[in-house]
């Protein structure tokens, strides 16, 4: 793929879009069923290419993938037509005569969607059901790192629609470049801060839109509190720990626990590992690896650093690329390993004093903005005041991840995890532009918009606009 290839398919695909028959919600609707139709096509094939890219297995394929891709589509299929009905407004007095005005909901046009490896087809046939739901068309510039995901995704696409519709590009960050230098009309980046920045720096070049979906600067908190079911929360601990091995943008990057109950919830943590994957998970089938020779090497060396404070696991199969969950305990708020984002199966445990939550809070809120935040809690009232006051894309009170899944709200993150908002109606709106049109009369007009402005008759119209800003 070299840039004159690039250019001629936006070239098409800007041609197409302005015929306006993206702008036809049946139209829309269709090619919603046609993407569906072929992610059901190919789902055997989804499933053998996410195990060969990272060693998934049929059902965690399903659930983390397929499932909430086509769950996503079914939404927007049913909720398209009212989500894109224009909105009808009074004008208000101040705009008499001109009694309506309508909020239009417009496609930007030719989009590009960048889209990650952990996440191969969720995010980006999942980014693109909402640009199409929105009205546009797509390129889509797969991760190499996840080649198989990267074939099956452009036959999905092949089978459901023309070049000059959607167009699925591999190819490296050479490719990825090419595509930014072009004029996209709207930009969706899924991945990390700092490819992020260089994206809106290209971005900028030609004042495109972009949304940007990052895993944050310094990785996702969980915060377990001394009056929390241990239990429960070591369990869903353990199983967001080992969901991908670690490789999610929202995953937990480091979990706080209160000193009174640290060593309790690491006995339970490491019993909860043991039960759901076993002691050495690299010698689990079930077990997803990591994505790379250099992520497994990357997530070993780490682990080496802290070898003296490893309590569970700190083990994994090279050649298989298999690194085992593993607990590093304790270890402090102001270290190395709780500075960055992770993105691997190391979970360094930092202890707190419950009656200091505050100090640990504040300390959360200096660095960077997190994609995810999760707190473990019998005192709801403490929890919903927390999670209203930290920044922050989105989160749980005594669960993990499960907020990813719910219909109609946003995800999104802010700060270095993010901007903008997808998922259901919000990726609707993200992918489009409101466009607010009064609708003007030519009857009953009157002259108070209109010189002059001074003397008498000025002094009068003020007057009126005075009376007008409390109706």
């Amino acid at each position: 793929m070299n840039r004159e290839e690039i250019t001629g398919i936006v070239k098409k695909q800007r041609a197409f879009f302005r015929t306006g028959v993206t702008h036809d919600v049946s139209f829309r609707i269709a090619k919603l069923r046609a993407l569906k139709e072929a992610i059901e096509f190919f789902e055997k094939e989804i499933e053998e290419a996410l195990h060969e890219d990272l060693g998934r297995t049929p059902t965690e394929a399903y659930l983390c993938d397929i499932l909430p891709t086509v769950v996503e589509i079914n939404e927007s299929i049913s909720c398209l037509k009212k989500w894109a009905r224009p909105e009808k407004h009074f004008s208000g007095i101040m705009c008499f005569p001109s009694l309506v005005t309508r909020v239009y909901k417009v496609p930007y046009g030719t989009t590009l969607i960048i889209s990650p490896f952990n996440f191969p087809v969720l995010l980006s046939l999942g980014v693109l059901n909402a640009a199409i739901s929105a009205g546009n068309t797509a390129v889509i510039k797969v991760s190499s790192k996840a080649p198989a995901c990267a074939s099956v995704i452009e036959k999905v696409v092949q089978r459901a629609f023309n070049d000059d519709y959607v167009k699925v590009l591999g190819g490296g960050h050479d490719v990825a470049d090419m595509c930014l230098a072009e004029r996209f009309d709207k930009i969706f980046y899924t991945g990390s801060p700092r490819v992020a920045v260089h994206v809106m720096e290209e971005a900028a070049k030609h004042l495109t839109p972009v949304a940007l979906e990052l895993g944050g600067e310094t990785g996702n908190w969980c915060i377990v509190r001394k009056d929390a079911n241990i239990r429960d929360a070591a369990r869903k601990v353990a199983f967001f720990k080992i969901l991908n091995s670690g490789q999610i943008c929202i995953n937990i990057n480091q979990v706080a626990v209160a000193e009174e109950i640290a060593d309790e919830f690491v006995s339970a943590l490491k019993e909860e590992i043991t039960r759901q994957i076993g002691k050495n998970a690299s010698e689990n089938p079930e077990y997803p690896r990591l994505i790379n020779a250099q992520a497994y090497k990357k997530c070993s060396e780490e682990a080496d650093e802290y070898r003296d404070r490893i309590v569970f696991g700190g083990m994994g199969n090279e050649e298989a690329l298999k690194y085992c969950p593993t607990v590093i305990y304790p270890v402090r708020i102001d270290e190395k390993i709780v500075r960055h984002e992770l993105f691997n199966p190391l979970l360094p445990v930092v202890t707190f004093k419950d009656s200091e939550i505050d100090g640990l809070l504040k300390t959360i809120e200096d660095r960077e903005h997190g994609l995810s935040l999760y707190v473990f809690s019998a005192d709801k009232r403490w929890a919903r005041r927390t999670m209203r006051r930290m920044q922050f894309g989105g989160g749980c009170i005594n669960d993990v991840i499960m907020h990813l899944m719910v219909k109609h709200v946003p995800f999104n993150g802010t700060g270095h995890s993010g901007m903008g908002a997808y998922h259901g109606e919000w990726g609707f709106r993200e992918f489009s532009h409101p466009s607010t049109v009064l609708e003007g009369s030519s009857r009953f007009n009157l002259p108070l918009r209109e010189h002059p402005y001074s003397g008498n008759e000025g002094a009068r119209k003020k007057k009126l606009f005075k009376m007008m800003k409390e109706l």
